[in-house]
């Protein structure tokens, strides 16, 4: 199935963190925090400004992303765990 968000939302793929601290210590699952990087997957067309004109978002499909702790609503599509969440919800584009 291919999904398609709408206005100025975007589909991210969360990044799994590290399962060891610098230091050696493995972290259980139950301890690890949701990861606060993704991968944007998909991204809507743009929103509308006040003259009803279409503003074309900042970050594309494939960008690296750092997003707020809570940002985003969690869904699933085909058995793959996605963020939908507002372009307004990220906080940057991670350049290598």
């Amino acid at each position: 199935m291919k999904f398609r968000p709408l206005h100025d939302r975007v589909v991210v793929k969360r990044l799994e963190s590290d399962a060891k601290t610098k230091g050696g210590i493995i972290i259980p699952d139950t301890a690890k925090e949701k990861p606060q990087e993704g991968e944007v997957v998909a991204v809507g067309p743009g929103a509308r400004d006040d003259g009803g004109k279409v503003v074309a978002l900042d970050v594309k499909a494939g960008d690296r992303i750092l997003f707020g702790k809570w940002s985003g609503t969690e869904v699933k599509i085909d058995g793959e765990d996605l963020l939908v969440m507002k372009e307004s919800d990220i906080m940057g584009v991670i350049e290598a």
